[in-house]
């Protein structure tokens, strides 16, 4: 039988059989273009003020400096908080952060730079949080603070290095950010003004 003969449908109307098993085998194909696949939203990062970067087991995350920005760029001989979370995913290796250094200027880290296993080391105190943690004592709580040696401003990341004991260095961009403060402010204004 030659495959491209006609053949009469119910409707009366003659269908070469050929495409229209073209035309499934076409349907099939493409209904599995997809497979194997990963999905965009399956690989975003949270939406955060900082940069993010790995060593090993242990992972800095929302990395960033804060500072009131009331000109262009925030001067040298000032200094600005340097912000993020240290989380360490081994099962067994504690590790500490024992340095930070920064082409901005030098950092000085207060507190104890202890990453316990599969636990994290928070640094100062992120937007929204009243504390660095409810499981952190404030007695415990690290600080990390930069003098500036160098002008900073937004929409730009400077060189840190964080060199931990056991994971090594990790090397990232940070970024600025001027912190929720003066919008929550601005917001609230409006709100007791009964603005829109």
């Amino acid at each position: 039988m030659n495959p491209f003969q006609w053949r009469t449908g119910a409707s009366g109307r003659r269908i070469p059989f050929a495409l229209a098993a073209c035309g499934m085998a076409a349907v099939a194909a493409l209904s599995g273009c997809s497979a194997g696949q990963v999905a965009q939203t399956a690989t975003q990062e949270a939406a955060v003020n900082g940069s993010s970067g790995r060593a090993g087991y242990v992972v800095l995350r929302n990395v960033h400096l804060r500072a009131d920005l009331t000109t262009d760029y925030v001067q040298p001989g000032r200094d600005v908080e340097l912000i993020f979370v240290a989380a360490n995913a081994s099962p067994d290796v504690a590790d500490k952060l024992v340095s930070i250094t920064s082409d901005i200027g030098s950092v000085t880290l207060t507190g104890d730079g202890a990453v316990p296993v599969n636990g994290v080391l928070v640094v100062g105190t992120p937007d929204g949080q009243p504390t660095p943690l409810d499981s952190v004592e404030a007695a415990d709580a690290a600080k990390a603070t930069v003098a500036l040696s160098k002008p900073v401003t937004n929409g730009l990341n400077y060189d840190f290095t964080f060199t931990f004991e056991k994971a090594g260095e990790i090397a990232i961009g940070v970024p600025i950010s001027a912190g929720e403060a003066p919008r929550r402010e601005a917001a609230a204004k409006v709100g007791d003004s009964g603005g829109h």
